[in-house]
């Protein structure tokens, strides 16, 4: 006798409720058109012409996304934030592929120099999962998310072996609906994709898939775009599944189809079955070196809901906490339980937001649990895993340089100096005049005494000890002790302020920039003229909005794995 749909943990069971899934369609809709602009500005009049929403229900999810870290508004314009890059990397936790086979395809391409991928199915489309690229002046490389037709590259014939004929009607509607090809947005227009007619392509689709059946490869000669050419193998799990390919790309300057399969076949296949051995032994995934917050007792949307009002949808916060939950099993699929455990939510309440995420495709139940699917990927995941550490910290400096109308800075140590990496000026008749690139020695300025205090003690003692302490300014301290004594405090304190050591009129305030092990990797800092008040009415004035700016970077930087932090 089955079990009550009450007790079970198969969302599939129970039709798709309306309360809730609104709102969480309707965020994920804003996302993706988010996703399509790449990082360019909107506004939120453009997001309800573009999803069709009325502007106050696009009032609402940008306010609700703004409230999660999604989002950030500046003068009206909005763009997502690397805190987005959870969502995907739930995925792609979940999936484990990058982590168990991505040292295979990085040993490949170092052995052939060309590009390797790894993507996988997803719908009737190729999304990338990993990337390994060469530097080249001609170098052809997707980024990690990107989502391609299947009809358009090699690994679209291998997954296609699998397709259903309710995939295969999905697939002949998409051709005939999109022929331009719209929805693949990391593809440049084609205007004329489907001249040679939907039936020509489905017929050369048709005969490539056969022949990757039979061959067990398949391969680009120039589909994507010219220039292109590819050799795909699948890899399939223990149960003889594909679920992933891999892929050589590389440049007719190099290559010509039958030539990189000559050069890559025989061994790109040898490769996929260590990969495939290293899929049946894999152990229970370890614990992710950027662990989730501890599971919240209650409901943590409830105090944002009594915050916010009205302005906050609670279904959405709550939609979107239980897609990235799905990411944070050990060992499988998430069961129902452990969803609502990780995210304070009450079990039929996560297990709404499971059935409206497994309708629109962005959850698969997997007895028995749940697990999220490639589409996730599509809420960003491209653009902002992309984003250097300049980028990333670019529009905090100006939005603290615009709180305190002063310029802000990050730097680096580099030996004994600091090394501007990013900067925000602001126009004043008397300013302070430092460019990206900028050196000066570390111990008198306040972002050099951050990074000194944030050494490990023998270190920081070393570097006090063989230091040239010249001084620059009759007010700077050259004796090594009182320095040393200086530097604990601001370890201790975790601000420096240093007042006309550097140069005569100049004050500046630093903090800390710390990865997410807590390592000091940067200081940020606000530079002025000492003139302009005294240096307690400084501290008062700036210390808060600089330590506000340093917990946002801080935080885009641990969502976006601190990709790029320049070095000295």
């Amino acid at each position: 006798m089955s079990s009550p749909a009450a007790t079970t943990d198969d969302p599939a069971t129970e039709a798709p409720p309306e309360e809730g899934a609104g709102p969480l369609e309707r965020g994920l809709a804003v996302l993706r058109h988010l996703a399509v602009r790449e990082g360019r500005p909107t506004r939120a009049g453009d997001l309800a012409r573009a999803t069709g929403l009325p502007r106050s229900t696009v009032d609402r999810v940008v306010a609700t996304l703004a409230h999660l870290g999604y989002l950030r508004e500046d003068d009206r314009e909005l763009r997502p934030r690397p805190r987005l890059l959870e969502l995907g990397d739930a995925y792609l936790r979940a999936s484990r592929l990058p982590a168990l086979l991505g040292p295979f395809a990085e040993h490949l391409a170092e052995e052939f120099d060309e590009s390797v991928s790894l993507a996988v199915p997803d719908r009737d489309g190729v999304r990338f999962v990993h990337q390994v690229t060469r530097r080249r002046t001609m170098s052809v490389a997707f980024r990690v998310g990107d989502l391609l037709p299947a009809e358009r590259c090699a690994p679209g014939a291998l997954f296609a072996a699998a397709w259903t004929d309710a995939d295969w009607r999905a697939w002949r509607t998409r051709l005939r609906e999109d022929p331009e090809e719209t929805g693949f947005p990391s593809l440049p227009p084609r205007r004329s994709a489907l001249a040679a007619s939907p039936e020509a392509v489905e017929e050369r689709f048709a005969a490539r898939c056969a022949a990757a059946a039979e061959h067990g490869w398949a391969e680009d000669d120039q589909f994507i775009e010219p220039g292109l050419v590819a050799l795909a193998v699948p890899v399939r799990d223990r149960s003889g599944r594909v679920v992933c390919a891999l892929s050589v790309v590389s440049h007719t300057s190099r290559h010509t189809a039958a030539s990189l399969r000559g050069l890559a076949l025989a061994r790109s296949r040898a490769v996929v079955g260590e990969m495939e051995a290293a899929l049946a032994g894999a152990p229970p995934c370890p614990p992710d070196d950027r662990p989730l917050a501890e599971a919240p007792a209650v409901d943590p949307t409830a105090a944002a809901k009594a915050e916010l009002g009205p302005r906050y949808l609670q279904s959405l916060a709550r939609g979107l906490a239980v897609l990235t939950a799905t990411g944070g099993a050990a060992d499988g699929p998430m069961p129902l339980t452990a969803v609502a455990e990780a995210t304070g939510l009450a079990r039929a309440t996560a297990r709404r937001s499971l059935i409206a995420l497994e309708r629109l495709g962005y959850v698969e139940a997997v007895p028995p649990g749940f697990r999220p699917t490639p589409r996730v990927l599509e809420l960003g995941y491209a653009h902002l895993s992309g984003l250097g550490f300049v980028e990333i910290v670019r529009p905090h400096l100006a939005r603290l340089a615009e709180t305190v109308h002063e310029s802000a800075s990050i730097a680096v140590l580099a030996g004994d100096d600091i090394r501007y990496v990013a900067r925000q000026p602001v126009t004043r008749i008397v300013g302070v005049d430092i460019t990206v690139g900028t050196r000066f020695p570390a111990y008198p300025t306040s972002m050099g005494r951050v990074l000194l205090a944030g050494l490990p003690p023998a270190e920081r003692a070393d570097r006090l000890r063989r230091a040239d302490l010249v001084p620059l300014t009759p007010r700077t301290v050259t004796s090594a002790d009182l320095l040393a004594a200086i530097l604990e405090r601001v370890a201790r304190e975790g601000h420096a302020m240093v007042d006309e050591e550097l140069e005569v009129g100049l004050r500046s305030v630093a903090v800390p920039l710390r990865d997410r092990d807590g390592t000091v990797v940067a200081a940020l800092n606000v530079a002025a003229h000492a003139g302009r008040g005294t240096p307690e009415e400084t501290l008062r004035t700036v210390l808060p909005p600089l330590r506000e700016a340093a917990t946002a970077i801080e935080a885009d930087l641990r969502a976006a794995g601190a990709r790029g932090v320049p070095r000295g």
